[in-house]
């Protein structure tokens, strides 16, 4: 007798942080984006979504005030999977789950690696106000691969931080979509992390803080801190290749 096959799971929520969790007021809604693989069909490692607990708890905590709530998104598959780009599927899919949840609230996607290119893909999701994407994996246009779209970014607020020394994703690639988005959106930012790598280990702090601020200024409309501030208003490419300095958390909101 052959076997059936078992019907694929669905991409979940993970559990709640922050407001959610405290049964308080959800006024804005932070969806974290894990990286992953190039091609894969297999369910994400435990691993992968683990990675980006330590960041959620942060924002969570900056944003307690504020009514921020906090869920990591579990994948259907590990891969992007070419044209299915199955993450950011999942992105839009999580985005749908949050208006369900807590009705109409804004969504901030965060998400590194492959999880950042997700989060800039789903940006054209109507819950969608703000994208960061952090050391976004994003693979070199040729003759058959076109770049990855902007216009979904319209209209949002877009932070990107990149390691100068990553050598997993070439950071090169999101100064090129950087530079495209801006020319549709003013208020698209990048910082350089310097000496850093794919992971942004060296200075976590920093962009730990940088992203908060970010969330929080975007979500939320309580304001950017200065360099935030100057990095949005000043033309590429200075806007572009920002430098996130060593002791920069400290300028921001902690």
């Amino acid at each position: 007798m052959a076997q059936q096959a078992l019907p694929e799971r669905g991409a979940r929520l993970g559990r709640p942080m922050g407001s959610a969790a405290t049964r308080r007021t959800v006024h804005g809604v932070v969806l974290l984006l894990p990286g992953g693989e190039p091609v894969g069909t297999r369910r994400p490692s435990r691993m992968s979504a683990a990675s980006v607990l330590p960041l959620a708890r942060r924002l969570v905590r900056a944003g307690q005030d504020e009514g921020l709530a906090a869920h990591v998104v579990h994948y259907r598959r590990r891969g992007w999977n070419g044209s299915a780009a199955d993450p950011a599927a999942d992105a839009e899919w999580a985005a749908d789950e949050v208006g369900r949840l807590y009705g109409d609230v804004p969504v901030c996607l965060t998400g590194h690696g492959m999880g950042g290119r997700a989060a800039l893909r789903a940006a054209g999701h109507p819950a969608v106000s703000t994208v960061v994407a952090l050391a976004p994996w994003l693979p070199e246009p040729d003759a058959t691969l076109a770049p990855d779209p902007v216009k979904q970014l319209v209209g949002r607020q877009v932070l990107i931080a990149h390691g100068t020394n990553d050598e997993r994703t070439d950071p090169d690639l999101s100064y090129r979509l950087a530079e495209r988005a801006k020319k549709v959106n003013r208020n698209v930012c990048r910082f350089e992390v310097h000496t850093d790598g794919h992971g942004l280990h060296q200075h976590r702090s920093e962009v730990r803080a940088l992203t908060s601020d970010f969330l929080l200024g975007s979500l939320f409309a309580t304001g950017y801190s200065r360099p935030v501030a100057d990095a949005l208003a000043a033309p590429p490419p200075l806007g572009l290749r920002m430098p996130l300095a060593v002791g920069f958390g400290s300028t921001l909101r902690q």
